[in-house]
């Protein structure tokens, strides 16, 4: 169990390295792009290789129950967190996005306890509890005593997107990790299609001239690898290593793009910010220590044979 928790820690941070690029990758594409263009134009994009990805594996449907379960994803990872942080990405730059960002664990281990029955102990309450005091407290000082339109834009972003997450490492131990964002993304591409054609025409019509490649590149950055495979090893790490414990490696995220923005964007990060982010890695190195249980996977039913093939799992 230990080395399988282990694993789930590592996929994990490889999921949260690659999702750390998202904020700054975002900013360099509002700067041209609507939010809501970037936000819904990235999911219908990339949803053109999940469904490649699942006609090749030749993967049954989800039960009716599980693309339930998948409304409820796309809610969170492909409708609310894309379309909010880039909104809050025109006013606030990437590097304090990301400590506001880093209540996301703390909602993540809520909905897990409350979706997925996992029972994490007090030391483990405390340690999260503590580091979203400290991501607060940064956003408050950073605002002048008051949040800013882009910290309620990042904090309703990151309300949904716990939801979707926790509800995606749910369904990750019954489907598969990357099955998950793959069903969630082709079955919410239909509806994407109408909003994202007239915003794009719409963007056209106002904005004649090409987009630079900086733009182009970003966004194919938070179509490819933020929207699409950053969440075969996310919802996989969650899966494995429990939903709370490893939520809480997303804190990390603070760090690593607040280092991507200053090293490749020339963003200036304050003194401050730096200690804030390291304490509240310290909560998440605590919140290591502490216990939590998990709750067995329940049986799913067997799928209809709708989709000839087997399931990889």
């Amino acid at each position: 169990m230990k080395t399988r928790e282990t694993e789930g820690m590592l996929l994990g941070l490889i999921g949260v390295i690659i999702f750390s690029l998202t904020l700054p990758m975002t900013r360099i594409v509002v700067q041209e792009v609507h939010p809501i263009l970037n936000g819904l134009g990235r999911a219908l994009v990339a949803a053109i290789p999940a469904a490649a990805l699942l006609v090749w594996r030749r993967e049954r449907w989800p039960t009716w129950q599980q693309v339930k379960g998948l409304a409820v994803v796309a809610l969170g990872v492909i409708i609310a967190f894309p379309v909010f942080s880039a909104w809050a990405m025109k006013t606030v730059p990437a590097s304090h996005g990301a400590v506001v960002n880093g209540l996301q664990p703390l909602c993540v281990a809520i909905y897990a306890a409350w979706l997925s029955h996992e029972r994490p102990s007090k030391g483990f309450w405390f340690s999260a509890l503590a580091g979203s005091a400290i991501v607060v407290a940064f956003a408050l000082q950073a605002g002048g005593g008051g949040l800013q339109a882009g910290d309620l834009l990042m904090l309703v972003a990151v309300g949904i997107g716990a939801l979707g997450y926790a509800e995606g490492a749910r369904l990750a131990r019954q489907m598969g990790g990357w099955q998950v964002i793959c069903w969630a993304l082709v079955l919410s591409a239909p509806f994407l299609v109408l909003p994202v054609g007239w915003l794009a025409w719409a963007h056209h019509a106002a904005h004649p001239e090409p987009l630079a490649l900086r733009t182009w590149l970003a966004f194919g950055y938070v179509t490819l690898f933020s929207q699409f495979i950053g969440f075969f090893a996310w919802y996989a790490g969650l899966a494995m290593g429990g939903i709370a414990r490893v939520g809480q490696v997303q804190l990390l995220q603070i760090f690593f793009t607040m280092a991507f923005s200053a090293l490749f964007f020339g963003e200036r990060v304050e003194a401050s910010t730096w200690i804030y982010a390291a304490a509240v890695i310290a909560t998440v190195m605590l919140g290591r220590k502490t216990a939590v249980r998990t709750a067995p996977v329940a049986a799913v039913p067997a799928p209809a044979p709708a989709v000839r093939g087997t399931t990889s799992r």
